[in-house]
């Protein structure tokens, strides 16, 4: 069986000026980074961003992330590529991948198998330089402020919370102590509100703006103070300006795809740029985009702070689930997966039960299911999953993407785009007037099963620091990816549990504020064993290990 990255490089790419015309581009349009990447140019996006949506707006998500592995990206890609062969226009919209998880535990986010974006190992590693770009303008800004307040301090200074970033999984940057004995900590970049920032604004215009909003601190008479007082808006746009046009590549079937962006789900809103996903809405009749981890994060963030500010609205959902993952959800242990095992895979579909649950009742999100088959898989065990889903009233499609491409796709394909064409109307989960406390009780109760919220004694001060500037903000939980509770530990639909708050971060800019639940990071660490080991480059300076 061939690996990711051997399938990736023995594939032959179209040159990426044929890509961008079957989408109606010309030459002078894109940017080529090489033969196989480029930069859609600012005018071309300006130009279409004119003219009006034409696609129908595909979200795929997922239920609750385990070891074993689900598959949404591998979805997302073998989804476009069916819609394709199947006659429709279609292309993919994705997150570029963090190298914290390329060099870690999670590996890379370009697919699996034969439903991949290409090139693999350029887009998983530096790509165009996108994040590069946003850490530069995260730091920048902090480099400001430290300076002004050497030079005299006259904006008065009291705290300061801009933290630094940077785009790789390293635990002892947390917590730091700076020369002049104040504290601080790195955030992993794509949980910087820079990334948030750059992925939720709609043109350069927008960009500059949010990026003056930033606060950055508390003056001695307790007002805030915003990168706009310390005049860096302009320079942090300058240095994000080239990585703000959504970059174009492909997938091994040719399919056209944007990758730009990168937060992540658990810790960020988990889209990818808004700018792509318009971009895309006016190229191609489906659009085919994904929201990292399980619905519970990805999806919710999806809809209650992308579509919140932009007025995007999906017309169905596709859930990721796998045989594996639902039995591990029922308590098999990952060793044991493989083994028929109909008991827990009963006790484990509880799970992707409530994710269609949760997007039908209190998104009213029409879902379609996709089973990621592994060849492990029985006949009993689909036929299990599959009476499940349509107890619902729902439709289920045992998809074989990973070893066929778009060909292993095609019934889910058409299930998708028919859906696509009924008239649906999409809610979110919560009104803008609710204050922070309601809104996170809503999230917790209705989507989590949580009994409700509690608050440590440092949240309760920030939360009454932020009743009046958190009014009309949605809310960014960032917890557990592998639990519906903060606990990582309690898989599948657990119950007697509460969201517990630990810190509230205000992101202005983006325009959220980042509730932090449980015991989660904003700045990674490595494994035990890190991704990293298995990686090397041969003679050739072809790169071997990556997947």
């Amino acid at each position: 069986m061939l690996s990711d990255i051997a399938i990736a490089q023995a594939a032959t790419l179209t040159p990426i000026v044929n890509i961008a015309s079957k989408l109606g581009l010309v030459a002078d349009d894109v940017h080529a980074y090489g033969q196989h990447m480029a930069k859609l140019t600012q005018a071309t996006v300006n130009r279409l961003q004119a003219q009006p949506a034409k696609a129908k707006l595909i979200l795929v998500t997922a239920i609750n992330p385990t070891p074993a592995g689900e598959g949404k990206t591998t979805t997302t890609i073998g989804l476009t590529d069916a819609l394709n062969q199947a006659g429709y226009q279609a292309m993919a919209c994705l997150r570029e991948p963090s190298l914290g998880p390329v060099f870690g535990m999670k590996g890379g986010a370009t697919g699996g198998g034969y439903a991949q974006v290409v090139p693999m190992e350029n887009i998983n590693l530096h790509f165009t330089g996108d994040f590069h770009a946003i850490s530069a303008a995260n730091n920048l800004l902090a480099a400001l402020v430290d300076n002004h307040i050497y030079q005299g301090n006259a904006l008065q200074f009291d705290t300061v919370s801009w933290r630094r970033c940077i785009d790789m999984n390293d635990r002892a940057l947390r917590r730091l102590t700076l020369e002049n004995n104040t504290h601080t900590g790195f955030d992993i970049t794509v949980a910087s509100e820079v990334m948030a920032i750059f992925c939720l604004a709609t043109d350069l215009a927008d960009l500059t703006s949010r990026l003056g909003r930033i606060q950055v601190g508390l003056s001695t008479a307790g007002s805030p103070i915003l990168a706009s007082d310390l005049q860096a808006e302009g320079a942090m746009a300058a240095l994000l300006k080239d990585a703000f046009q959504p970059n174009l590549v492909q997938t091994l079937e040719g399919s056209p795809a944007l990758v730009h962006g990168g937060p992540f789900a658990n810790i960020a809103h988990g889209c990818n740029s808004l700018v792509a996903t318009q971009t895309a809405l006016r190229l191609a009749d489906y659009v085919v985009t994904e929201a990292g981890f399980g619905a519970d994060l990805g999806a919710e963030k999806f809809m209650d702070i992308k579509c919140r500010q932009s007025g995007l609205r999906p017309d169905v959902a596709v859930i990721v689930a796998t045989v594996r993952a639902l039995k591990y959800h029922g308590g098999v242990d990952v060793a044991d997966l493989n083994r028929e095992n109909l008991a827990a895979l009963q006790v484990g579909v509880a799970n992707l039960r409530k994710h269609v649950t949760n997007l039908r009742q209190h998104f009213n999100l029409p879902v379609v299911v996709a089973l990621n088959h592994f060849t492990a898989d029985t006949e009993a065990e689909i036929a299990l999953v599959q009476a499940a889903v349509q107890a619902l009233g729902a439709s289920l499609h045992v998809c074989h993407h990973w070893a066929q491409g778009g060909a292993g796709a095609i019934a889910l394909a058409h299930a998708v785009a028919d859906q696509a064409q009924q008239a649906s109307t999409p809610w979110l989960l919560y009104a803008d007037d609710l204050s922070l406390t309601e809104k996170l009780d809503t999230i917790a109760q209705k989507l989590y099963g949580a009994s409700g919220v509690t608050f440590s004694a440092l949240a309760q001060q920030q939360l009454a620091r932020l009743a009046e500037v958190s009014q009309g903000l949605p809310v960014c939980v960032a917890k557990t990816q592998y639990s519906f509770s903060c606990d990582p530990k309690l898989r599948n639909v657990p119950a007697d549990h509460a969201l517990h708050v630990r810190e509230l971060r205000l992101s202005r800019g983006a325009g959220f504020v980042v509730a932090i639940c449980g015991d989660v990071m904003t700045m990674p660490g490595l494994p035990k064993q890190p991704a990293s080991s298995r990686i090397s480059v041969d003679a050739d300076g072809r790169i071997q290990g990556l997947s």
